[in-house]
C-alpha cells in the first residue's frame, strides 16, 4: 500500500491538523505551522507542543511542515531576503519543538537580476538558517513549475544549489509533479518516467527525495502553469498517474497531494484515487 496523505488546515489549533488528517484517513499529511499569508506569528505554548505530539504518536501518521507564502530565499530586496531567511530559521525551530522531520520550502524567484544571483542568495540563505537552528528537521527543496525568474525549475538549478552548499546531511528534495511536468519533464508514460527520474538521477541522486507532492496539472506539458489539478483529472491524466504510482521510486515514498477542494472531488476523493490508481 502507497503512504499517502494531503495539506490539512491548522484552523482553532496546531493539533487539530492531526486529527483534520485522521479523519481523512491520511498516512502522511502537510500543513502550515503557523498563518502562510504573513510574516507574523504566535509563538508555539508547551501546551500546543504537547497535545500535537501526543496525537502524532497515538495516530502514528508521519507530518510534513510547508514554509509560508511570503518568504523569497532568493530575492534581491534586502528587507524580504532578511525576513525570510528568519523566517526559515524560526521554521526549523518549530519542526524541532513539534517533532516534524520534513520542513518543505520553495526557493523563490530572482525577480529578473538574473538565475546565478538567485541561486546565490538561496545557498546562503539555507547555510545562514542551518547554522542558526539546532532544530533535527530535514529541510526539503521543492522543485518549481518553470515559472517567470523561478529558481529551482530544472534539476541543474537545485544541483547547483546542493553543490555551492557548506552541509548537505539535513538536506533534501521534495519532488513536485505538477511542477516538474509544468517545468517540461515527461510523467504519462513508463518511458518518460524513466527518463525523468535517470536525469534526476544523474544530476541530484534519487536517494535525496524524501517527499512526494503529487499533484495533476491544469497546465500541460512545458507550460511554466503551477495550477494544481484533482489527481487523473489534468494533463497527466489517470494513466499518467497510474504508471506513477507503479514506479517503485514514487511508490516508496509519502505521497501528499496539494489538490483542489470542491463540487468534483474533496480530500478524501483524491486519497482514494491514489489508492486505487495505485492498485
Amino acid at each position: 500500500m502507497v503512504k499517502v496523505g494531503v495539506h490539512v488546515s491548522i484552523a482553532s489549533s496546531l493539533d487539530f491538523a492531526v486529527d483534520r488528517a485522521n479523519d481523512a484517513g491520511c498516512d502522511v499529511f502537510q500543513m502550515f505551522s503557523r498563518n502562510p499569508r504573513g510574516w507574523s506569528y504566535l509563538p508555539l505554548s508547551d501546551e500546543v507542543v504537547e497535545l500535537y505530539r501526543q496525537k502524532i504518536r497515538t495516530t502514528g501518521i508521519l507530518p510534513v511542515d510547508h514554509m509560508p507564502y511570503l518568504p523569497n530565499l532568493a530575492s534581491p530586496k534586502v528587507e524580504v531576503y532578511e525576513k525570510s531567511v528568519a523566517t526559515l530559521t524560526s521554521e526549523l525551530d518549530r519542526c524541532g519543538a513539534l517533532g516534524i522531520p520534513y520542513l518543505v520550502t520553495h526557493l523563490g524567484h530572482h525577480l529578473g537580476d538574473g538565475m546565478a544571483g538567485g541561486r546565490e542568495r538561496v545557498i546562503r540563505a539555507i547555510d545562514s538558517a542551518l547554522a542558526a537552528s539546532n532544530s533535527g528537521a530535514m529541510l526539503l527543496l521543492e522543485n518549481t513549475a518553470g515559472e517567470k525568474n523561478s529558481v529551482g525549475s530544472s534539476f541543474e538549478h537545485i544541483q547547483g544549489i546542493l553543490d555551492g552548499l557548506s552541509d548537505t546531511k539535513r538536506i533534501g528534495v521534495c519532488f513536485d509533479t505538477c511542477h516538474a511536468f509544468a517545468a517540461g519533464y515527461e510523467l504519462r508514460t513508463e518511458a518518460g518516467i524513466a527518463e525523468t527520474l535517470g536525469q534526476f538521477d544523474e544530476q541530484i541522486g534519487l536517494k535525496n527525495i524524501r517527499i512526494i507532492h503529487l499533484n495533476d496539472t491544469k497546465g500541460d506539458k512545458g507550460s511554466g502553469l503551477d495550477r494544481h489539478e484533482h489527481i487523473g483529472l489534468g494533463f497527466i491524466g489517470e494513466d499518467g498517474f497510474r504508471h506513477i504510482l507503479h514506479n517503485k521510486v514514487f511508490s516508496s515514498l509519502p505521497l501528499v497531494c496539494e489538490t483542489p477542494v470542491d463540487e468534483r472531488r474533496d480530500d478524501r476523493g483524491n486519497i482514494r484515487a491514489v489508492r486505487d490508481l495505485a492498485g
